[in-house]
């Protein structure tokens, strides 16, 4: 049976590939962005900062990554920055659907329509465009990565809204529907949902402002794990793992960075043995 010597873990696990990042000018994308050039990739960012996405490009090299301005919510956006990657490198191998949002946190009988529909648009429907032109250019290939972001919302109650929790639990059956199509064409496809993470889109959903160190604090304090917090760079880890060929034969799961929060019974926590 083959093996891999550890050494191939600290070569560039991405050399030769091309990968299509959206909502990759900030926060978890960004990260990603750079962890994959890091790693050998030529990235392309796909957001609607566009001021944001060039000046994380220059400051990745011009060489490796690449800007495309895109509403993931509009097709021709999604579908030309999928062309774009291609017409530019000849082929797409990654797909990182991470464009997201959220709403206010509101009791169920004040949610309004439009927020749901804004949320779900930008998620779900986002990222089912994202992984369909991924599909399109993927499936000739024979080989390709497909990656959303999800969340512990995606497995659980209780840590977000109503709008990013309907969300991000439609993002595992979209993963797990596209798994089960695309297999045959050797295209993965996964999702990764982490706890808390301290980007402008998480610490925004306190609705207070808080210094980056308070928030991963305050999301310590109920981790289940203790001693590590969390970091933008830890999630970008995971999807690196599930872009590179590490992962070849891993479709259709949803890898959770999440230091055991989503198994834990929190009423357990206080529960002290040396008591009783």
């Amino acid at each position: 049976m083959a093996t891999t010597s550890s050494s191939s873990f600290a070569a560039k696990r991405l050399e030769g590939k091309v990968a299509l990042i959206t909502g990759g000018a900030s926060g978890i994308g960004e990260c990603t962005a750079r962890v994959f050039s890091h790693h050998g990739a030529k990235v392309i960012i796909a957001d609607l900062q566009d001021e944001l996405g060039f000046s994380v490009c220059n400051d990745i090299g011009s060489d490796t990554a690449s800007f495309v301005h895109c509403d993931v919510t509009v097709e021709d956006d999604v579908k030309n920055a999928v062309n774009f990657a291609v017409s530019k490198y000849g082929k797409l191998d990654i797909m990182y659907n991470n464009a997201g949002v959220i709403d206010t946190p509101k009791p169920l009988i004040y949610n309004d329509k439009s927020d749901f529909d804004r949320v779900m648009n930008v998620i779900v429907t986002g990222t089912l465009l994202g992984t369909k032109h991924a599909a399109r250019v993927m499936i000739p290939a024979r080989s390709g990565s497909i990656i959303a972001t999800g969340s512990v919302a995606s497995s659980m109650g209780g840590v977000g809204t109503y709008a990013y929790t309907c969300a991000k639990h439609a993002l595992v059956g979209l993963t797990k529907n596209a798994a089960v199509e695309l297999g045959q064409f050797g295209v993965r496809v996964n999702c990764v949902s982490p706890y808390a993470v301290a980007t402008k889109l998480a610490v925004g959903f306190t609705g207070v402002e808080l210094e980056d160190e308070v928030f991963e604090k305050i999301m310590s304090s109920h981790a289940n794990l203790k001693g590590p917090v969390l970091k933008a760079e830890d999630v970008a880890l995971a999807v690196l793992y599930l872009a590179s060929d590490e992962s070849r034969y891993v479709s259709g799961h949803n890898l959770l960075v999440d230091g055991g929060f989503t198994v834990v019974n929190p009423s357990l926590l206080a529960f002290d043995p040396t008591t009783v």
